[in-house]
């Protein structure tokens, strides 16, 4: 291929970002999971730990609207461009009208969610209304709360900045401040909403300030334009538009699973919690690897759709959905073996009971389903980004909302809170399905034959790997030690039939581990 050599010292630079990202991560989500478990520990799944899922949330849904949502969608391809064809001076210019208009929309955001919080609430929780407790606590740390995502909007245009200018690794340490600081303030007031509430505040001021001395060094010096009306300014607008409408529409899908989630009559009592806990562990593998992936192959993405390159673009597509695919793929079974000892080793103690246990692994196993569709779906979407087109992920992601709340309706009677998370592997996986065909479509084959073996050769491997996981988990020692026997033979027996089924993605980790170039037949 002619452009293989181009191409793999392309996935070399991408992995390589990718690499600094998802060690940042691995960091961040293990500070995440350390949180997590106070968290659940102090509060189980009931009450406060309900209150703070919710409260939490709806500010995350408006930071995804104008924050990260939009730095993948429209600041990084812009401002990837601008950088390359225009002065430095003009960038900082660009830099400046944005992050005016920015601040503009986010204060008002955050004073109309302190005064609508109540309604907000009602909307997104409607169980809550059967308990004034709950109710009441979940509107409280809502009002206190919402600010953050004035914090963490403008942490997350600091990202945009810096990934545009191929500066990964500071925007990708400065989520752990936030896990730090509700840790803290969260052991520090122990079981109370004050704390979280405080460490959520603090931990957003942080994130955005460990950023702002690499901005200055880059060359930004904040100042009031003259003019508003810039005509990148207009592009990021036009660009944001339908991103923000789609990421309305994944917000809504997630949603879905808080306001059914809520229904304690139906689907039982922590349904809210349980949810969250289970997918947050989801949440590791996609946030280490696929998102880190997919937020480095993006300037890529956006640099070869820039330069028409489009055997580039697709090798580098064909590459990206193969390597997440060799991890999320053996991840997924390796959360629907250890479900249940993985649960309770991590958040068993406390008030986090049996009940809490049984329910959160049962959710886990069914979350399980679409994790590979989740990861790849992320690097799909990239690929539109790069391309300029939010559009049609606004379609799919309308079209994927509407399932998943089909198939809620249909599994939650039967399975309860399992059913809600079955939904949501579903819809993913049509989700990705669909997207794949439509990017197929629009810019030919990007090695479909190859991702199929591809994907066949890491599930094989996978499932094999599953057997000996569970095999080792039904060891009878100490739960923890059981665990970690499960995790390492596993991991050990993943690499051995990776070769036995000559799963080449192997090799390419190891290329990538070793910093040399990934081998020409990737």
């Amino acid at each position: 291929m002619s452009t293989g050599k181009y191409s793999n010292q392309s996935h070399h630079a991408v992995a390589k970002s990718a690499s600094i990202i998802a060690i940042a991560t691995f960091i961040s989500r293990l500070l995440g999971f350390l949180r997590d478990v106070v968290i659940a520990r102090l509060f189980g799944v009931y009450v406060y730990a309900q209150a703070f899922v919710i409260a939490f949330r709806i500010p995350n849904l408006f930071r995804d609207l104008v924050g990260e949502g939009a730095t993948n969608a429209a600041f990084v391809p812009v401002f990837s461009e601008y950088a390359a064809r225009h002065t430095q001076e003009e960038f900082w210019e660009l830099a400046n009208v944005v992050l005016n208009l920015l601040i503009v929309i986010l204060m008002s955001i955050t004073i109309l969610g302190i005064i609508f919080s109540p309604v907000l609430v009602r909307l997104i929780a409607p169980g809550f209304a059967a308990s004034p407790e709950k109710l009441a606590a979940t509107i409280t740390l809502n009002r206190i709360i919402f600010p953050y995502i004035l914090l963490i909007s403008l942490s997350a245009y600091s990202m945009g900045l810096l990934n545009s200018l191929k500066h990964f690794a500071v925007p990708a340490f400065a989520p752990c401040l936030l896990n730090i600081s509700i840790i803290v303030f969260a052991l520090i007031f122990g079981e109370g909403i004050k704390g979280l509430a405080l460490g959520v505040l603090v931990g957003g001021l942080l994130q955005l300030a460990v950023q702002i001395p690499i901005l200055y060094k880059k060359g930004f010096r904040l100042k009031f334009p003259r003019s508003l009306n810039h005509p990148a300014a207009r592009s990021i607008g036009k660009l944001m538009l339908p991103r923000v409408v789609s990421s309305c529409i994944y917000q809504l899908n997630n949603f879905v699973d808080s306001i059914f989630g809520s229904l304690a009559w139906i689907v039982g009592e922590g349904g809210v919690a349980v949810l969250y806990f289970s997918y947050r562990l989801i949440q590791f593998p996609l946030g280490v690897f696929s998102n880190s992936l997919s937020q480095a192959i993006l300037p890529t993405f956006s640099t070869h759709a820039l330069e028409d390159s489009p055997e580039k673009l697709k090798h580098t597509l064909s590459w990206g959905l193969r390597a997440v695919f060799f991890v999320m793929v053996p991840a997924s079974v390796g959360f629907m073996v250890i479900s249940q000892p993985l649960i309770s080793s991590l958040f068993g103690g406390g008030k986090f009971d049996s009940y809490s246990t049984v329910l959160t692994a049962s959710a886990l196993f069914y979350y399980s389903l679409g994790l590979s569709a989740y990861g790849a779906t992320k690097i799909l979407q990239s690929c539109f980004f790069g391309l300029k087109d939010t559009v049609t992920p606004t379609k799919i992601a309308a079209i994927s909302l509407v399932l998943n709340v089909i198939f809620v309706v249909a599994f939650m009677y039967p399975l309860k809170i399992s059913g809600i998370a079955l939904a949501t592997s579903l819809s993913g996986i049509i989700t990705f399905f669909m997207l794949f065909s439509i990017l197929e479509k629009k810019i030919g084959d990007f090695g479909r034959r190859e991702i199929i073996v591809s994907f066949l050769r890491i599930l094989a491997a996978s499932l094999c790997m599953g057997l000996v996981c569970y095999l080792a988990a039904k060891l009878n020692f100490n739960k923890y030690l059981s665990l970690a026997i499960s995790v390492f033979s596993g991991a050990f027996s993943y690499i051995i039939f990776c070769f036995v089924f000559k799963v080449s993605e192997m090799r390419q980790l190891w290329d990538w581990l070793v910093h040399r170039k990934i081998d020409e037949q990737s």
